[in-house]
């Protein structure tokens, strides 16, 4: 099994927003995944990245190809100092809420519909 680290794009057009996730290389990069490793935002200012640093190690340990974003990512997130590292588990807190609400309003629109039809 070929197993990718890849960016999976998020948002909304002209809200690029990605995740940065473990997927088998045999699904197209829109299909099903293994496990979420952090998110990107590009036009964040600063610390647009976050990574769970434990997981990353351990895919590529085990054989993981990453992208050439995602290894770019990967270097930065080695390179900077432990207390800005994110070592732990990617916290809802952490990702970006520019991200959440263009989520959340692609979210919206199908229950609004669904709403209507039952009545």
């Amino acid at each position: 099994m070929a197993v990718k680290i890849r960016l999976r794009r998020m948002g909304s057009r002209n809200a690029a927003f990605y995740r940065v996730i473990v997927q088998d290389g045999r699904y197209a990069p829109t299909g099903r995944f293994i496990e979420t490793l952090g998110w990107y935002d590009p036009k964040q200012q600063g610390n647009n990245f976050s990574l769970n640093i434990d997981r990353v190690n351990y895919w590529l340990e085990n054989g993981a190809q990453p992208s050439d974003t995602a290894a770019s990512l990967i270097k930065k997130a080695e390179a900077l100092p432990a207390e800005k590292a994110v070592s732990g588990e990617v916290t809802e807190e952490e990702v970006p809420a520019a991200a959440v609400e263009a989520e959340e309003t692609s979210e919206e629109a199908p229950a609004a519909e669904e709403a209507e039809k039952a009545e």
